[in-house]
């Protein structure tokens, strides 16, 4: 989804081909769950005549100066895109549009066709995205609510050392609090902690200095590579954690296994061999789980182990409380088991897994194979390995010579 990154590379892309040109046509999209408080009709009459004078980014959110107010603002959501027509912006997978769809695209949330023949299109195909039309944005919410802008505004390092020691969070659950920094999403956690070398279930409070100086320098580092080439994934540097993360499929990121966790209700990536869980944590996990396996708890960290037990819980629980069958009761069978029987369970408890309920109630399953007496009782036939043994036992019982009686 779109991070700072991605925005960033949609504003420039705004600055280039879109400052300075007039508003000629403008079409909102009537849906309320992405047009937040104004009408279709009102927004386009606020932006019909004039003129787009900057763009601005603070986080993830996106608004435009026109030369008088209301001004048009932009939260991307999860699939919130900038296109400009005839203009490579950076795309990502859940925000593509292809280039044959109708112009501008059905999920088209927000179009201005601007003089010069200049087209700027929203578009969200999720509809998690808001469009806004606001006086100055950057004076009320959401907007006003955020953090530092994570590239624009960074922390100095001392202050940046100092509030790591008032958070007793997980360091990626931090990172993503956009009141706390802004800008910072999913990928981006991901991989400034991997470049620092931080476990993401880490609290922030027990950072060393050295550590959060670590921390600091990488989202520097990550956020400025990222926006200096677009955006543009292919063009990331080849040993970044971002190539190998996607889908929690196994993988390696310079011949070093990657993990998934889930870390504040989010997927973390992470590489267990460099990202080691430690300090309070780790003293806290083994103290209440006596017994586990020490480099484990190192390279899983809590929500692993918590995830392993719910596991084994939710199996006991399923081996203890089996499903009662629908329909008519079964007779108990009276045949007799056989060793197989005691280690791959009954015949009966066999054809009730295959069993299922038809319209009037009744136990629909696999038929048994044998002939009716007179009474209609049913006679089970012997499977063909018993047959088998019965025909070796017959032959081999023909060919002894019987003993004459006494």
């Amino acid at each position: 989804m779109p991070e700072l990154p991605e925005v960033e590379a949609a504003r420039r892309a705004i600055e280039e081909h879109c400052v300075g040109k007039v508003i000629k046509k403008a079409v909102i999209a009537d849906d309320t769950k992405v047009i937040d408080g104004v009408s279709p009709a009102d927004f386009e009459a606020s932006l019909l005549g004039k003129t787009i004078l900057s763009a601005h980014r603070k986080g993830k959110h996106l608004w435009l100066r026109l030369d008088s107010p209301p001004f048009p603002a932009f939260h991307f959501g999860m699939a919130g895109a900038i296109y400009i027509k005839g203009v490579a912006v950076t795309n990502y997978k859940r925000s593509m549009v292809n280039d044959d769809d109708e112009w501008p695209s059905k999920y088209s949330k927000f179009f201005v066709e601007l003089e010069d023949g200049v087209d700027l299109s929203f578009t969200d195909k999720r509809r998690f995205a808001k469009v806004s039309l606001l006086k100055d944005p950057a004076s009320v919410p959401p907007i006003s609510k955020l953090g530092p802008d994570a590239l624009l505004e960074p922390m100095a390092l001392d202050d940046f050392i100092e509030s790591m020691g008032k958070k007793k969070l997980a360091i990626k659950t931090l990172l993503l609090d956009q009141s706390y920094i802004s800008g910072i999403g999913n990928w981006v956690a991901d991989e400034v902690l991997y470049q620092a070398r931080i476990h993401p279930n880490q609290s922030a409070a027990t950072l060393s200095k050295e550590s959060c100086a670590a921390l600091h320098k990488s989202i520097q580092e990550v956020l400025k590579k990222a926006v200096e080439v677009d955006a543009e994934s292919n063009s990331f540097p080849e040993e970044w954690l971002f190539h190998f993360r996607w889908g929690k499929r196994p993988g390696q990121v310079n011949g070093k296994e990657i993990h998934f966790i889930t870390t504040g209700g989010r997927t973390s990536a992470f590489v267990p061999e460099l990202q080691k869980l430690t300090g309070a944590e780790l003293k806290n996990q083994n103290s209440k789980r006596k017994g586990n396996n020490s480099k484990e708890m190192n390279d899983e960290g809590a929500s692993e182990l918590v995830s392993k037990t719910e596991k084994t819980a939710d199996t006991a629980d399923t081996k203890k409380k089996q499903p009662k069958p629908k329909g008519r009761p079964k007779k108990p069978s009276t045949k007799r088991k056989s060793k197989s029987d005691d280690v791959d369970g009954s015949e009966e408890e066999a054809e009730n897994d295959d069993a299922s309920d038809d319209d009037d109630g009744h136990c629909v399953g696999k038929k048994k194979v044998g002939k009716t007496t007179n009474n209609g009782r049913m006679l089970e036939a012997a499977s063909e390995p018993e047959k088998s043994l019965k025909q070796t036992v017959l032959s081999s019982q023909s060919g002894r010579p019987r003993k004459k009686a006494k």
